[in-house]
């Protein structure tokens, strides 16, 4: 059944009317988002600046090395023989010249007898025959053989007192007693050591140092830093050649007469290593946002955000290595309400 004719006329109507109406609705939204008020801006903020400079300086790389006495000896005999007394102890001080071990000698004993006896009774046969050839009782030749047999007996003797010295060990300078490897009643061998003697009073620091920086002079400073003390050395050695397998130069560094550090402390040298060229700028103008470093650059007369990173920090400053170049100015003190693009005034 078809529908009456007047509904075919409606509907069309009915589509144009609800289109219109839609349209006007949109115009009209369109309309009020042209006159909508705008966002307002940022404020501008009053902020001090400083300027990123260029320096040059020594640049230094770290070693590391060991605190050893300038003066150090290690005792050991000459002769073989029971030690009879050992009386000093580890850390003892002692006088250059003091006695610190006795070896027992009694064969170097006997030995000094019999070269003593021997060349007393040469010095009496030569004494006879001198006399005798005054008298032309004895022939010239009988006395200069006689002379000469003194002369061995006496090399003699003095050779056996030499070797009876060697029984006594003591100490050539002034220092104390940094190690101890026998007791009393051990036997003593030649070679084998019986003491270890240093001078605390004069210390130096002995440095492994790459082939590359061993150019440094002798008699350079070089800056020592020993557990929380920080000593200024001098460069005293460096071997002229290098160690096979390392590829490295043994420098030694006289430390100050005096210095508060023990033999055998670790130390790191700050080795002087040429030139640097460093942007720094004063730490107080570098803020933290989580992990990151940031900075406020102020080009245009705005804060524009930067990400740095940063180095050595030294007298209130600290070097960028990544992120700046020289003669920016940046913001002190950035506020934490700074933002990326904010207008600043700068202070005079």
């Amino acid at each position: 059944m078809n529908p009456p004719s007047h509904l075919h006329s409606f509907r069309p109507a009915l589509w144009r009317g609800a289109l219109a109406a839609g349209l006007a609705l949109v115009l009209a939204g369109c309309g009020r988002d042209r006159h909508a008020a705008p966002a307002s801006p940022l404020p501008a903020a009053t902020v001090s600046v400083a300027e990123a400079r260029v320096v040059t300086g020594a640049k230094t790389i770290e070693l590391p090395g060991t605190v050893r006495a300038v003066e150090r000896a290690s005792l050991a005999p000459k002769v073989t023989g029971v030690i009879e007394s050992l009386a000093v102890s580890l850390g003892q001080s002692v006088k250059s010249g003091d006695v610190l071990a006795r070896i027992s000698a009694g064969e170097m004993n006997a030995r000094l007898a019999q070269a003593e006896a021997n060349l007393g009774q040469a010095r009496r046969d030569l004494e006879r025959e001198t006399s005798l050839l005054a008298k032309d009782a004895s022939t010239a030749e009988t006395v200069r053989s006689l002379e000469n047999r003194a002369r061995f007996m006496e090399a003699a003797a003095a050779e056996a007192r030499t070797m009876l010295g060697y029984t006594v060990i003591a100490a050539p300078f002034d220092g104390v007693i940094a190690r101890r490897f026998v007791n009393d009643g051990d036997l003593a061998m030649p070679g084998s050591p019986l003491l270890e003697i240093e001078n605390p009073a004069r210390q130096r620091v002995e440095v492994e140092v790459p082939e590359s920086l061993a150019s440094i002079p002798v008699g350079a400073e070089a800056s020592v830093r020993v557990g929380k003390l920080t000593l200024t050395g001098r460069v005293a050695e460096i071997s002229p050649s290098l160690d096979p397998v390392a590829r490295t130069l043994l420098a030694k560094i006289d430390l100050p007469a005096g210095a508060a550090v023990r033999s055998g402390q670790f130390a790191r040298v700050a080795w002087p290593a040429g030139e640097s060229r460093a942007i720094v700028v004063p730490e107080d103008a570098v803020a933290f946002f989580g992990q990151m470093e940031r900075v406020f650059v102020v080009a245009e007369g705005r804060a524009i955000l930067r990400l740095v990173k940063t180095g050595a920090r030294h007298d209130g400053r600290v070097e960028i290595l990544a992120g700046l170049a020289a003669g920016e100015r940046i913001v002190l003190n950035p506020a934490a309400s700074l933002r990326d693009g904010q207008p600043v005034n700068v202070k005079p």
